[in-house]
């Protein structure tokens, strides 16, 4: 897994090149929320388990269809895979936060996944909309822990959804 640091180094030196300008800026704003992103990673998993479950109430509310007979989160083994690969994308997304990287989304949960969805005929869109809710709950929980500045939350959720839209079946 690479962070924004080892990312950074990386392309410089596969380009042959000292840091410019731009690096050490980028750098800079990497350290600098540092702090907020630890904080905002402890806030999300010491309410990893209500996120889930808000966020799965909230989804199985504006789907329904999803929790009836025939739905792909219809049975109690459906359901509690569903709600478990919520869990997953939520505690990936808090590496990612810490990381200041997505890189780790590519290599852990997203590549291979949206074959394997469209294999088991699990539908993507209902997914993103899961994680977009997980996104907004954890976005509050965040800002009411005291961090100012919430917008790098969304990088990690918004990469995920991003990338299971792509390839929408």
């Amino acid at each position: 897994m690479r962070d924004a640091v080892t990312t950074l180094i990386k392309n410089y030196d596969v380009a042959g090149r000292y840091f410019d300008r731009n690096a050490i800026d980028s750098l800079k704003s990497y350290f600098e929320s540092g702090t907020a992103r630890v904080q905002a990673a402890a806030t999300i998993n010491s309410n990893a388990a209500a996120i889930v479950k808000q966020a799965g109430s909230k989804l199985f509310e504006e789907l329904p269809e999803l929790i009836r007979p025939g739905g792909n989160a219809y049975t109690t083994r459906r359901y509690a895979a569903c709600l478990r690969d919520m869990d997953y994308y939520l505690r990936y997304a808090t590496y990612a936060l810490v990381a200041g990287n997505t890189n780790v989304l590519d290599e852990r949960v997203l590549q291979g996944l949206r074959e394997t969805y469209n294999s088991l005929s699990v539908p993507i869109g209902p997914t993103v909309r899961g994680v977009q809710i997980m996104k907004d709950i954890a976005k509050e929980l965040v800002a009411s822990a005291g961090v100012g500045n919430t917008a790098f939350v969304d990088e990690p959720f918004d990469h995920i959804t991003r990338e299971l839209s792509e390839t929408d079946v």
